[in-house]
Formats: C-alpha cells, sequence, structure tokens
C-alpha cells in the first residue's frame, strides 16, 4: 500500500463526523406533525445544526428556542439560536433554560414538543434547583471536570442539582406528547447521560450523586451536599404519569461515525477492527493498553495481522494533576507515543468530534512515528508533558494538531491507529 498514513486517518476522522451530521441523521426520525402547536426545544453542541434540518423539513408551522455552544449557530428563520458557555455553564444558559423552561408551559395533549439533544446540554442548559445557584453550577462542574469521573457519574451529579434535567424539563411538558431526537455522546447510548437527560426518566437518586462526589474527593459547597442529603434534588423516575406520552428516538451515535470511518479505510484497502464504541477510563491508561495491543499486532501478529487499522470511541477522563492545557484525545495520544517509542510502522490520530478536545478550539491530533524524535529535537521530554497534562502543548509544537473549527455535531472521542506493512514504515 502506498496510501500517507497522516492524510488517510484524518480522512476517515473527516468521514466519522461527516455521518453524524444532522442534515443527514435528522430528516427521517421527525414525527408526524400535530393536531395542535409544535413546539421545537433543543441543547447541545450540534441542536442549532439540528433545529435547523427540521425547520428545512417540517410541512407546517412550528416555533421555538434551541441553546448552543458559542460559535456552533446555525441560522434558522423559525427557531430561535442562543449561544452559550460549554463545558462550564454562564449566563446566557441560565436565561437560556428558564426561557425554554417558560416556552412548554400550558400546552395541551394535541400539542408536540420536539426537543433536539446532543452532547454539551449539560453546561448549555443550566437551571439551577430552587436553594442554588449559577455559581454553585460552575464550581461543582469544574470539580467535576478535573475529577477524573466517568461522563455517565458527572451527570448523576448534574441531573440532582438541576431544574430541568432528569426528566424535569418533559414533566413540565405534559400534558403534551414530547418526542426527543437524541445524537448520542455517551458510551453505551444511554439516553438519561445525553446532556443529563432532561427529558427522559432517571432511575438514579441523590444518595448515588452523594457516593460519587464522596468517591472521588470532590469538593462542593455545604448546601449543594445539603440539597442533595435531603433528597431535595430528587429527579423525575420511569413511573411518574406526566412522562407517560414521551418518546426518545437515537438519530446517531458513535458506533455509527466509526463505521463511516471504516469504510473510508476498506476503500483504501485496509483490515479494520473496531474494538469497541464505549473505551472508558483514564485516557494515559487507554493509550498504554491501546499501545500494548498495537505492538502485538505489528510484532506478533496477533490479535490481528498487519497491515490493518484499529478503530475506538468513547469517551475517556483526565484526572488534572499538572498544569498544561489538557484535553483526553491529546493525552491519550501522547501516553500512547510515549509506550509506542517511535515505533516505525505505527501512526494514530484522536480527536472529538465535535471539534473541542477538553477545552481547546482543538480537535485532536495526529501522531507519527517520528513524533517523539522530533519533541527531543526541540529539548520537549515527552513524559514531562505527559506528567503536566500538556497533550496540546506537546502536539501544537510540532505542528501536528487537527482543527476543525466547530462540527455542528457530537458523537463522543474517535481514535485510529494504523499498524502499516514493513514496506511503509518511515
Amino acid at each position: 500500500m502506498t496510501t500517507d498514513p497522516r492524510a488517510l486517518l484524518r480522512r476517515m476522522f473527516d468521514a466519522a463526523v461527516g455521518a453524524a451530521q444532522p442534515a443527514l441523521c435528522v430528516p427521517a426520525h421527525l414525527p408526524e406533525p400535530p393536531k395542535g402547536r409544535l413546539v421545537v426545544i433543543g441543547a447541545g453542541k450540534a441542536s442549532a445544526a439540528m433545529a435547523r434540518a427540521v425547520e428545512d423539513h417540517w410541512p407546517g408551522g412550528l416555533s421555538g428556542l434551541v441553546v448552543t455552544r458559542y460559535g456552533y449557530k446555525v441560522p434558522c428563520e423559525r427557531i430561535e439560536i442562543v449561544e452559550a458557555a460549554h463545558p462550564v455553564p454562564d449566563a446566557a444558559g441560565l436565561e437560556a433554560a428558564k426561557r425554554i423552561q417558560a416556552l412548554v408551559q400550558g400546552l395541551t395533549p394535541d400539542d408536540l414538543v420536539l426537543c433536539l439533544i446532543s452532547g454539551g446540554g449539560s453546561a448549555l442548559l443550566a437551571l439551577p434547583l430552587n436553594g442554588l445557584t449559577l455559581e454553585d453550577k460552575q464550581t461543582v462542574n469544574r470539580a467535576l471536570l478535573k475529577s477524573g469521573a466517568t461522563i455517565a457519574e458527572m451527570n448523576c451529579v448534574r441531573r440532582h442539582l438541576s431544574a430541568v434535567k432528569g426528566g424535569r424539563l418533559a414533566a413540565a411538558c405534559h400534558p403534551a406528547k414530547v418526542v426527543t431526537l437524541l445524537l448520542s455522546d455517551v458510551p453505551g447510548d444511554n439516553p438519561m447521560d445525553i446532556a443529563s437527560g432532561p427529558t427522559v426518566a432517571d432511575p438514579t437518586t441523590c444518595g448515588d450523586a452523594l457516593a460519587i462526589i464522596r468517591r472521588y474527593g470532590i469538593d462542593v459547597p455545604a448546601h449543594v451536599l445539603t440539597v442533595l442529603e435531603s433528597g431535595q434534588g430528587e429527579s423525575v423516575k420511569p413511573d411518574d404519569p406526566r412522562l407517560a406520552g414521551c418518546e426518545a428516538r437515537m438519530i446517531a451515535t458513535p458506533q455509527m461515525a466509526l463505521e463511516a470511518a471504516a469504510s473510508v479505510a476498506a476503500e483504501a484497502g485496509y483490515p479494520v477492527h473496531i474494538l469497541s464504541d464505549r473505551i472508558e477510563g483514564e485516557a494515559r491508561d487507554v493509550g498504554k493498553v491501546l499501545a500494548g495491543l498495537a505492538l502485538q499486532v505489528a510484532e506478533r501478529g496477533q490479535p490481528f495481522t498487519g497491515p490493518c487499522i484499529l478503530l475506538s470511541g468513547g469517551e475517556t477522563t483526565v484526572t488534572v494533576r499538572g498544569q498544561g492545557r489538557g484535553g483526553r484525545n491529546v493525552e491519550f495520544l501522547l501516553s500512547l507515543g510515549v509506550a509506542l517509542d517511535g515505533h516505525p510502522r505505527i501512526h494514530a490520530l484522536a480527536g472529538d468530534t465535535d471539534g473541542v478536545d477538553g477545552l481547546e478550539e482543538i480537535a485532536g491530533a495526529y501522531l507519527g512515528p517520528d513524533s517523539l524524535a522530533r519533541a527531543w529535537s526541540q529539548g520537549i521530554n515527552p513524559k514531562d508533558r505527559l506528567a503536566d497534562n500538556d497533550g496540546h502543548g506537546f502536539f501544537e509544537a510540532l505542528g501536528d494538531s487537527v482543527v476543525t473549527g466547530p462540527t455542528l455535531t457530537n458523537v463522543n472521542d474517535f481514535r485510529a491507529i494504523l499498524i502499516a506493512s514493513p514496506s511503509e514504515s518511515s
């Protein structure tokens, strides 16, 4: 094979992102028009693009409001688009959540609420429970992001501190019918974990949220603990009659994105192995494990023979201990690179399909056989950068960052490891 590994990996990443574009995914899942009104609401990094797809394909009248991340706005004519902060909520997200909640008041059984939910909605739809403030939510969010908790654990805590998450928004829509279109960014595609489930029932409890806070030693304000300990933050449960008219439809998933990437690789002549769409854990640990697998393939022909490509998705975590710029995909990639130690036949690309890895407007990065050597030539110690959680700084210095700009979708992390044949080694 003569394919440029870097170019092929980037085409695969672009294909994964393209497969989850709302313009492709939304139309086939639109519900039948109601007898009464259609009210469109939503939150997430893809919600504005989803709203535009609804407008382009809906046969009748509609109105509504969705909130998306700054920079992710898509022009709409009948659905208002509001931008707010992510991953730490701000006042714009708070005001948007209040307005969305007001929009669904006073509806009838003949009305339909179409809710457009994608990853990022937890921060963007920020309405604290009574007794809590936006500052409380910001404090908790920052602590969760640094704790190493999984996305499911973080969202469990968020659901029990919110006036709209954990099924509360759907309950506010009652007696109208609610159809939620979900673009999954979570391992396992559990609806209650996508944007913390504003329109789906939540079987978890305040006790579960408290256990997570204690497990990770998360420092939260005393009155936040009081809300959880008193049960005031209890969410809407599966047997609640207000949710009887609710339906959730999964329109795009990480698995779909990986399969689209696999098709690109197959067209280039590479066998592809999708390892999993739901890998979690510390990013640096996942990097070590997948490096071990890649080396076994390259040197032993087990469990797969090379050349081939290994694909995986999911959402890793980073327990921040250093002063670097972070990013779970670049942390994974740097850990992978350190473990591979410049193996001449292994290339990799990792990125977040929403175009933002951590707090940076950078999707991810590319790792080549010469990445570590080039870093050393600049006086950069890869292990030191990994210890400092500075994957972004490492790959940016090499010119190997992957920058997409707003992708208008979000189906979680993308990881591809290419094991070349001996004749292709660099």
